[in-house]
């Protein structure tokens, strides 16, 4: 049941409205009875420390998971959130010391992953640009990738080179990648010269093939990809010339190291 005001009957319209209908007062004393209960056995934790909760939202924010949007990511209140970090200037309250256990709980469990990013957020497009140029190196031709990204041929470019991109296009990508690195494009569309032609041109650029990125890696600025399965020793150094595919910089280092432990 449902007050006039808006506000439901219950513990808080008992105390916050004073109203003293029956079933008010029974949900008053059910709260003040299991608030004793709880108490006696040690069990009463009605708040938590907000400092690291604050922390976590504050690292989000470098993320680029903005207050607002957390707020309704996790379910919480936009108003507990900017107390948070704000306080209520209007009231001079400065930012929360507590916090409600269910709120911080909800908070926490929201991590920095691209899918929580808001669609125009920009985001480093390393993994972005190596997806699409593994597919390239697969055999998709630029155009089937595009027309499947449902963008414009003439500004796809552009994409496998941008240093930044919208969490959106990431997020797309990361979908048609894991849609196509498994298969074949000749049998999914991709003429056979075209197909030929994505190869060539991947092979001219150095754009590694799927088959060379591991998952956790692929988004990594620092990576390198693993051409040959064995790259970073002196034993990946050997295949690159016997498969001959150009040598990378962990191979050239590893080969490097070998021969001075050597001398």
């Amino acid at each position: 049941m449902t007050a006039p005001g808006g506000r439901p009957h219950g513990n808080a319209k008992y105390h916050l409205e004073k109203c003293r209908c029956r079933t008010c007062c029974d949900a008053a004393s059910a709260y003040d009875t299991n608030r004793s209960r709880a108490i006696a056995y040690g069990r009463w934790h009605p708040y938590v420390d907000a400092e690291p909760v604050r922390t976590h939202v504050k690292a989000l924010s470098e993320f680029g998971i903005g207050w607002m949007r957390l707020a309704k990511i996790a379910g919480v209140p936009r108003g507990s959130v900017s107390k948070l970090l704000y306080g209520d200037p209007r009231r001079g309250m400065a930012p929360s010391k507590r916090l409600l256990p269910k709120n911080a709980q909800a908070i926490l469990a929201v991590e920095p992953a691209l899918e929580h990013l808001g669609s125009r957020v920009p985001i480093d497009g390393t993994g972005t640009r190596r997806r699409l140029q593994a597919l390239v190196a697969k055999g998709w031709s630029q155009s089937e990738l595009a027309r499947r990204l449902g963008v414009d041929r003439a500004n796809f470019g552009g994409t496998m080179t941008r240093g930044l991109v919208c969490a959106s296009t990431a997020r797309t990508v990361n979908g048609l990648y894991d849609e196509l690195w498994r298969l074949d494009p000749e049998q999914h569309g991709v003429p056979a010269r075209w197909a030929e032609q994505a190869r060539t041109l991947a092979a001219d650029r150095r754009w590694a093939p799927p088959g060379a990125w591991d998952d956790d890696q692929i988004d990594n600025p620092d990576a390198w990809p693993d051409w040959t399965g064995w790259c970073g020793t002196p034993d990946g150094y050997r295949i690159h010339y016997r498969v001959r595919v150009p040598l990378c910089p962990p191979c050239r280092t590893a080969r490097t190291d070998a021969r001075k432990a050597a001398a």
